[in-house]
């Protein structure tokens, strides 16, 4: 006897930031029989993944959240991870969009089915169909490692920041941090008061400009709570200096001047020993990779217990990593803070019309529409997907300009009663010449770094190469002339 596969029309990918406002702006506009599927236990995407020490967003909290859902009640200028994780549970009980989502239920096959013109999915729960399956997957998802040799023989403890081991102790430890992103730059100065050694493994050093986080207080949130407004209006001041980071990049490098000077002057004051200071200065252009926001992290690495090694590893060993120069560090643990898979596993379980995977696309090369749409995949959609990510501007507000653009297309497509949509190959191909030509002369490819920001043979691996605000306009209605739509 043959069972019956459920199905639904419309599943959707991930509860984390993308997933919740998904959720919560179909529902607005009519849209009632959808599911949401989420591999964790619990909502919240790198919120709820990443709970290493000093965990906290580098963008202002009343910039770094829903429009429709400000928070008058941030604790500090910038959300910490706890906080933040509140803030998407309260979002999702307000809005009633818990109930769609099912818990522990991992996506491992989704193909689409052409004859029928659905989705085939396959979850550790079992099939089920959907008309429209949409990825909010987050690109933040899976840990990289390091390739080093010897790693597997080393007896002490290893561990990734995404996957803190909150139950090994450090106190009194030989640690070895390896890379500096901005994972690292949140625990290293956490972590270097209750450590006996410190050494921090630097390839590049990244520029570090002031925070300038503080504790709010009760009449701040007492006036916010009463006056809207005045949220909204910090909420544009937030978003116009985030944004104006891209002069660097998107009209003239020279405005790199300002924000070097800033990022020199900080270091100045806060590293007094000049061989210190002359590793921790980058030799690249700011905004090449990511600048990051501190105040914390550059007084620890002065720290009598902490040393910064540049020199490349060698290997591990047993109890001690060996630089290229010969020289050994015994170590305790190593912890690795050196960012994130470019392509999650995910991607390789989304089988297009022609068999082939997003992975198998994104690691030829970063391709998309509008960071949305994917040519080759009918019915389907995504939140940051390639080039639908801003290098000067809150992930967020590029969420909720593809949550707009996704909404506006299934409206479409219900009103008209259409049952098969796919972005054409030359409209994506024309963005694409778009993205590549815009971006020849950005700080990514020029600065004179190496980065996540890039593919490995140096081509511009996904970011928006343009102002939000630019983005924002294009994508506020579905351009189905764009697109194969078919009844």
């Amino acid at each position: 006897m043959t069972s019956v596969v459920e199905h639904t029309p419309i599943a959707i990918v991930g509860a984390g930031f993308g997933g919740i406002g998904l959720a919560i702006k179909l529902r607005e506009a009519g849209f009632e029989d959808l599911v949401i599927l989420e591999r964790a236990d619990d909502l919240g995407g790198t919120w709820r993944a990443n709970t290493y020490p000093g965990a906290a967003c580098d963008v202002p909290s009343h910039l770094y959240s829903f429009s429709f859902a400000p928070n008058p009640h941030w604790s500090r200028t910038y959300g910490r991870q706890p906080e933040i994780l509140e803030y998407l549970r309260g979002v999702a009980v307000e809005h009633d969009v818990l109930r769609y989502m099912r818990f522990g239920v991992e996506l491992l096959d989704a193909r689409w089915d052409e004859p029928e013109s659905r989705w085939r999915i396959e979850t550790s729960d079992g099939p089920l169909t959907a008309d429209f399956l949409i990825s909010a997957t987050g690109v933040f998802a899976e840990a990289k490692y390091p390739e080093l040799p010897g790693l597997d023989t080393f007896q002490g403890k290893t561990f990734h920041s995404l996957h803190w081991d909150h139950e090994h102790d450090l106190t009194g430890e030989r640690v070895a941090v390896i890379g500096t992103g901005a994972s690292a730059v949140q625990f290293v100065p956490e972590i270097q008061p209750v450590v006996d050694r410190l050494l921090l493994f630097q390839r590049s050093a990244p520029w570090i400009v002031p925070r300038l986080d503080r504790s709010t207080s009760g009449l701040e949130r007492f006036v916010l709570d009463r006056i809207p407004l005045v949220q909204r209006v910090i909420r544009g001041g937030f978003y116009s200096a985030i944004e104006g980071f891209g002069l660097i990049s998107l009209v003239d490098q020279r405005f790199r001047h300002p924000y070097e000077a800033l990022a020199r002057w900080q270091l100045a004051r806060q590293v007094r020993d000049p061989a210190l200071r002359a590793k921790l200065l980058p030799d690249y252009v700011i905004g090449c990779k990511r600048a990051i926001f501190s105040d914390a992290y550059l007084p620890a690495l002065e720290q009598p217990n902490a040393e910064v090694i540049t020199e490349a590893i060698a290997e591990v060993r047993p109890h001690s990593i060996v630089l290229r120069d010969g020289s050994e560090h015994a170590v305790d643990t190593i912890i690795f803070g050196t960012g994130f898979s470019s392509i999650p596993t995910a991607y390789g379980r989304f089988i297009g019309s022609d068999g082939r995977s997003l992975a198998e696309l994104y690691d030829r090369q970063p391709q998309s529409y509008l960071g949305v749409a994917v040519a080759g995949f009918p019915n389907f959609f995504c939140t940051l997907g390639p080039f639908g990510a801003a290098g000067n501007q809150s992930a967020i507000f590029m969420i909720e300009s593809q949550i707009a653009y996704i909404v506006d297309a299934l409206t479409m497509l219900r009103r008209n009663r259409a049952r098969r949509v796919q972005v054409r190959p030359r409209a994506q191909q024309a963005f694409l010449a778009e993205m590549a030509y815009r971006s020849t002369t950005t700080v990514w490819l020029t600065g004179g770094c190496r980065s996540y920001y890039t593919t490995a043979d140096g081509r511009n691996a996904g970011l928006y190469p343009n102002w939000s605000f630019e983005y924002r306009r294009r994508t506020a209605r579905f351009d189905s002339e764009n697109y194969e739509v078919t009844r």
